[in-house]
């Protein structure tokens, strides 16, 4: 290897902390990296094509791992990523996008954790979904907190169902926690909505994706035991955050874990989504403020430290955008 250029180092970190400030267009990055080639000659080849590699990593890709506005799919996107995976991988063993607070799209700063109705999320690929239900008056309705989203089960049931009458080879996980006012209530009428129907799977079993193609998948979660089993790779409190390092290195922590759990009776559970509500040093960190800083970290860390076959389990995130939906889909491929 040839010594570094002269200063090589210091632009190297420079453009590390720049990354998390700022993007850059496709063309701007591909006429660095050209002009780095072509001028340098010898020794100095090197270290400018790592240079250049490093800009096309940092700029280039990372250009749609937040979003908060309304969903623009690519041209001739693809949907449907669940049909290239075989029929006899476990549920267990796929990579899976998922978002935190899936109806969350108004309430306010402190509520807010989605851009996207279920439907725009569903086709950007999100496949795990997390709902807090609200039983009253038989009726379930979808809330966060006190916030009331004016929006009951049944239509969440009812889009999914839409969702997989078109994409027939996907599956859709769904995760209830029942509210603290509700809990015994919540499970039974969630279990009379669904029984006796086929494209719902309420089994405690480990379901290959051959055998829930089409179908709704209920998750287990506390008070709620529909479904297969969860295994959560957060513990209390990891969900508020005072400072964006410390939360970069407990989900660090917990993909790790989370990758030497997959492929077993239970799905595992990562959290990308926080808030800084709650705490003193955090106060002014809303769910969409650390999601614009944790986004592009997760990107980086997710492209940078695993084997584009590993198995993460699924990743719930808030304000995802396509960019890192699609990185944790490539897992699968």
């Amino acid at each position: 290897m040839s010594n570094p250029v002269p200063g090589m180092s210091i632009l190297f970190h420079s453009t590390l902390a720049f990354c998390h400030l700022h993007n850059a267009s496709i063309s701007a990055v591909a006429c660095f990296s050209f002009n780095a080639i072509m001028v340098t000659t010898g020794k100095y080849l090197y270290d400018l094509y790592i240079l250049s590699l490093f800009f096309f990593v940092c700029f280039c890709q990372g250009e749609d791992v937040f979003n908060d506005e309304a969903l623009i799919l690519p041209e001739l996107y693809k949907t449907g990523w669940m049909a290239s995976i075989d029929d006899k991988k476990l549920l267990s063993d796929i990579t899976i996008p998922g978002t935190h607070d899936t109806m969350a799209l108004n309430g306010g700063p402190a509520a807010e954790c989605q851009a996207w109705d279920l439907g725009d999320q569903l086709k950007a690929g999100i496949r795990y979904l997390d709902l807090s239900l609200f039983a009253f008056a038989n009726k379930l309705t979808c809330v966060t907190g006190g916030v009331d989203f004016q929006l009951s089960f049944n239509d969440v049931l009812d889009t999914v169902k839409a969702f997989l009458s078109v994409f027939k080879k996907e599956s859709v996980l769904i995760r209830v926690k029942p509210h603290l006012l509700s809990m015994d209530d919540v499970e039974k009428l969630v279990g009379t909505i669904v029984i006796n129907d086929t494209k719902v799977w309420v089994k405690s079993n480990m379901p290959t994706l051959g055998n829930i193609r089409g179908k709704v998948v209920f998750v287990q979660s506390s008070y709620f035991a529909l479904g297969v089993p969860l295994s959560e790779t957060d513990r209390n409190g990891d969900s508020k955050v005072s400072r964006i390092a410390d939360k970069e290195k407990k989900l660090a922590n917990h993909l790790t874990q989370a990758s030497g759990m997959c492929g077993k009776r239970s799905i595992v559970l990562s959290h990308s989504s926080g808030t800084g509500f709650g705490t003193f040093l955090g106060m002014f960190l809303t769910p969409k403020k650390v999601a614009k800083k944790i986004n592009l970290w997760l990107y980086q860390h997710l492209v940078s430290h695993y084997h584009p076959r590993a198995c993460l389990g699924v990743i719930a995130m808030d304000f995802p955008g396509i960019e890192l939906i699609q990185t944790v889909i490539k897992f699968n491929n």
